[in-house]
Order: C-alpha cells, then sequence, then structure tokens
C-alpha cells in the first residue's frame, strides 16, 4: 500500500476527528479575525519605539490577583502561538497571531524579540494596515536601530 493510500484510509478511518480539527481551525480563524485587530489597534503607537520596555506604573492590585492575571495572560499566550503556528498551514493570520502571543507571553528578552519581529516590514506593513482602517497612527519604529544600522 502507499503511502498517499495509507493517508487515505487514515482519514476515511478519522472523519469525526477531521471534522471536529475543520471546525476548530474555523472557530480559530474566526476568533484571530476579531482578537488580533482588536489587540493592535489597542496599543500606542510608541509601543516599539523605545530601547527598553517602560516601566509600568506601580501595581495596586493584590499580589495573588497580579499573579494570577500574569497566568491568565500567558496561557492566551500561549493559545495564540499555537493557534498561529497552526494558521501556517490553516486559514487565518498565521504571523500576526504569533505576534499577538508573544506580546502576552512573559520571558526573558521579550521586547527585543518582539521589536525584532515587528521591524520585519511584512509584518510592520500588515499591523500598520490594521491600524489604518481603525482611523489609529501607525507604528513609529526606528528600522535602522533594530536592524543595528543606526549611527
Amino acid at each position: 500500500m502507499f503511502a498517499g493510500e495509507q493517508l487515505l484510509s487514515w482519514i476515511h478511518g478519522n472523519e469525526e476527528l477531521m471534522w471536529r480539527v475543520a471546525a476548530l481551525s474555523g472557530v480559530a480563524f474566526l476568533a484571530t479575525l476579531l482578537l488580533v485587530p482588536f489587540i493592535l489597534v489597542r496599543l500606542p503607537s510608541d509601543y516599539f519605539s523605545h530601547r527598553g520596555r517602560r516601566e509600568m506604573r506601580a501595581h495596586s492590585r493584590h499580589p495573588l490577583v497580579r499573579a494570577f492575571f500574569a497566568l491568565l495572560k500567558n496561557i492566551l499566550g500561549l493559545l495564540f502561538v499555537m493557534a498561529g503556528i497552526v494558521m501556517l498551514v490553516l486559514p487565518g493570520q498565521g504571523i500576526l497571531t504569533i505576534v499577538v502571543g508573544l506580546m502576552l507571553i512573559n520571558f526573558p528578552g521579550k521586547y527585543r524579540a518582539e521589536r525584532w519581529v515587528v521591524g520585519q516590514l511584512s509584518v510592520l506593513r500588515a499591523i500598520n494596515w490594521i491600524r489604518a482602517r481603525a482611523d489609529k497612527p501607525p507604528m513609529s519604529i526606528d528600522l535602522d536601530e533594530i536592524r543595528g544600522t543606526h549611527d
């Protein structure tokens, strides 16, 4: 039996699973169509224009509440990254979904990585196109500084 025949046989034997995966893909596609632009237009236009992350204002919440929201934000970020990776081969805004997911996750070097990804012209154009449709100013970012060609 050829590999293609084996694959077709497996698909026919797992039709219910295939329908569930297709439904999940459709839901993820619709969710990213709404959530990714929602998040991108709410970022300040200078979000990526600083060398380092700006200091956040003092947190007035209880440490357990902050920890809960940090955990929730990181889980949501991981879900976005995983959905974005899947959308690289299925319908959806894969790269932008991964970028938003990475923005939600806390890890060392995150800000530098975010700036590098957003500094890619195709990603920056896509973000600014979404922001322009929402009548928001484009992201201001020093591409020369990110690429290391700044004086």
